[in-house]
């Protein structure tokens, strides 16, 4: 398999000669070493919010001599193939999810010379390692969930437990369908049950900060962008002299051209498909000088405000969807949320939250968030014989609590919001309480968000 530069000259990679071994970033959803829950919690309700799989870069850059990472990057062999695949009703990953139309025909792209190329990937698409890893997820999810804790069914009888939603981005819909065909594949699913992959329309989304639909926070955005360049162009400068070659000799700059967060973007998709990059951007010293700069400008923690406007209604529907659970109990059937989003809307959840890593969220990196419930135990066999009376005569209830546990790339995170004693179980302070949670959240839903979002001195 091989990758055309913007110069014509042929690069092989996946162990051919010019390649090296790809790294992944971050590790896979780890099944094993997942931690069980003490006894007496039960799994309720589980969200998973995860970032697409691996991609091409959303721009060409770093094509000239000496880098000469390629411009065409021809990596979408599955996605060329895909509607056949599906067709033909194969067992390759993502065949259930076909789309519609004759089986011939075939996607190719265009260059603007005329020239039609097979198999090539269009900026920001998806690749076959983004089908494969994403894919790989789905079939950890189900290892994890279906055959060790047995939480949600080996084969799917009832659309209404689960739920997929994606936003309007193809690499993320295609990520979500190869997760979804990981989770429950061909045979198992009933033909009634196939559960349908949500989108909403742009000004409704919320799987990101929605700069679209709201100004307040885009100005916002661009104010800490700014910000960023001024407290991080000057030590960016002292890595000119190693790195200026490889962008036709310009500086390197948050706000440069190209800017420091599409070089970013450029390697990472790089190395991720095992594309040899420049050493100077494996050397820890300059990249992690780089990712400093471009997570302080995209991701680092920001001001209430922000958060309110980037993630509140995403938490909103979080800890709607976690309080209907709680108080319907099994009338309401919806157990597994996995939703298919972006690196920002990965370090958004963390930032609010204050356990951000201050890192890049990688491709398919991921934060869950599992809903738990204990059943209360009485202080005495009396009062348990007592209760138990009164539960049979109709007159009372065992006493139920709720816990919170978020989990960010297989760890548990202890957060800050629910660190004090009485507002998380006792002796294991990852799972906090989903009152204390919860009234956090409330904190960072707005009242009005279409009117916070309207820029200050607006009519």
């Amino acid at each position: 398999m091989g990758l055309t530069s913007a110069h014509g000259s042929h690069k092989e990679i996946n162990g051919e000669p010019g390649s090296y071994t790809y790294r992944p970033p971050q590790a896979p959803l780890d099944v094993e070493g997942y931690p069980a829950a003490p006894a007496g919690l039960e799994l309720e309700q589980v969200h998973v919010f995860v970032r697409h799989g691996e991609r091409s870069p959303v721009g060409i850059r770093l094509a000239d001599p000496p880098a000469n990472i390629p411009s065409h990057w021809n990596l979408c062999k599955i996605a060329r193939r895909f509607q056949a695949v599906a067709a033909e009703g194969t067992n390759n990953p993502g065949a259930r999810m076909g789309w519609d139309g004759s089986p011939s025909t075939r996607k190719l792209i265009e260059w603007k010379d005329g020239t039609v190329m097979d198999n090539e990937c269009l900026l920001g698409e998806l690749t076959d390692i983004g089908r494969q890893s994403t894919y790989n997820y789905g079939v950890a999810l189900r290892k994890l969930y279906v055959d060790r804790l047995g939480f949600i069914p080996d084969t799917l009888k009832d659309v209404h437990n689960v739920y997929f939603r994606s936003t309007n981005m193809p690499r993320t819909v295609e990520s979500l369908q190869q997760i979804m065909y990981g989770l429950y594949p061909n045979g198992k699913c009933l033909e009634h049950a196939y559960p349908p992959l949500l989108i909403r329309n742009g000004r409704d989304e919320n799987l990101i900060g929605n700069t679209y639909s709201c100004k307040r926070l885009e100005i916002l955005q661009i104010s800490f962008a700014k910000a960023a360049a001024e407290a991080y162009n000057p030590m960016l400068g002292h890595l000119d002299k190693k790195v200026s070659k490889y962008i036709n000799g310009n500086p390197i700059r948050v706000d440069g051209r190209p800017r420091a967060s599409g070089i970013m973007d450029t390697i990472r998709a790089s190395i991720a498909h095992g594309i040899r990059v420049p050493p100077e951007f494996e050397d820890k010293g300059v990249v992690d000088l780089i990712e400093q700069a471009v997570v302080q400008e995209w991701f680092a923690d920001k001001t209430e405000e922000v958060r309110r406007l980037a993630m509140g209604r995403l938490l909103e529907d979080l800890t709607d969807k976690m309080h209907r659970k709680i108080e319907k109990g099994e009338k309401d059937p919806l157990k597994f949320l996995v939703h298919s989003t972006h690196d920002t809307a990965i370090a958004g959840l963390c930032s609010t939250l204050d356990v951000f890593d201050e890192k890049w969220p990688a491709f398919t990196a991921s934060i869950t968030f599992e809903l738990f419930k204990r059943q209360m135990k009485p202080e005495s066999q009396q009062q348990g014989q007592t209760q138990s009376l009164l539960t049979k005569l109709g007159a009372g209830t065992p006493p139920v609590e709720y816990y919170v546990r978020v989990r960010h790339q297989n760890k548990n995170m202890h957060l800050p919001l629910c660190a004090e004693k009485g507002k998380h179980l006792e002796g294991a302070p990852e799972f906090c309480t989903f009152k204390a949670f919860r009234e956090r959240m409330k904190e960072l839903i707005p009242e009005d968000w279409d009117a916070e979002c309207v820029p200050t001195g607006w009519p």
